[in-house]
């Protein structure tokens, strides 16, 4: 998964091809802080945030989804699975032995790493259908602090839209009708 950290300067795509850059904005549901509108054009996409809400103060365990700009760096998908994604962009597939550094003391923090993992780390094939397909968004990773959290996805959303760790979550069939018009280096504006 080296293909989600690599240093050159990633510019920003338009999530249509043809038209003029624009971010895919989300945008905290009214009434209800931890659940978003996704609006990417004339799609509006229901969403699940993280269960702290949204914040400008981003910590590590926080539960909280970042609030700023976001672009996407790379995807993943479950490997094995016959689903087509039609994505913008090429998703890599994740297997058993895929994983993502959560430890802020460890050098690979913020990180893909490769299981086993001796620190903390977050298992990126699940029981669930979470991380049937995610996008690593470009949250504390190009310039990394220790703390400031980590591992900050867009990915499939649990029944009933229940809260993320900070992630931003839509509905599996929601997130295949968004993934075309995801390109590396498409902007998530939270705020």
């Amino acid at each position: 998964m080296r293909f989600l950290l690599q240093k050159r300067p990633i510019a920003a795509r338009s999530p249509r091809p043809g038209s003029a850059t624009r971010p895919i904005m989300v945008r905290k549901k009214p009434g209800d802080g931890l659940k978003a509108l996704v609006r990417c054009g004339p799609l509006v996409l229901p969403a699940a945030l993280g269960r702290g809400g949204i914040s400008s103060f981003k910590r590590e365990g926080d539960g909280c989804t970042p609030r700023g700009s976001m672009a996407v760096r790379g995807g993943f998908r479950r490997g094995g699975m016959l689903t087509p994604d039609r994505a913008g962009i090429p998703l890599f597939r994740i297997g058993v032995r895929d994983g993502w550094c959560d430890a802020p003391r460890h050098g690979a923090y913020n990180r893909p790493v490769r299981l086993p993992f001796p620190a903390s780390h977050e298992t990126l094939v699940r029981d669930d259908a979470l991380y049937d397909f995610g996008f690593v968004l470009d949250w504390n990773i190009g310039s990394r602090r220790r703390g400031a959290g980590s591992a900050i996805f867009l990915h499939v959303a649990r029944p009933g839209y229940t809260p993320t760790e900070g992630c931003i979550a839509l509905k599996r069939r929601d997130l295949l009708r968004l993934m075309p018009f995801l390109r590396r280096g498409t902007i998530f504006r939270v705020g």
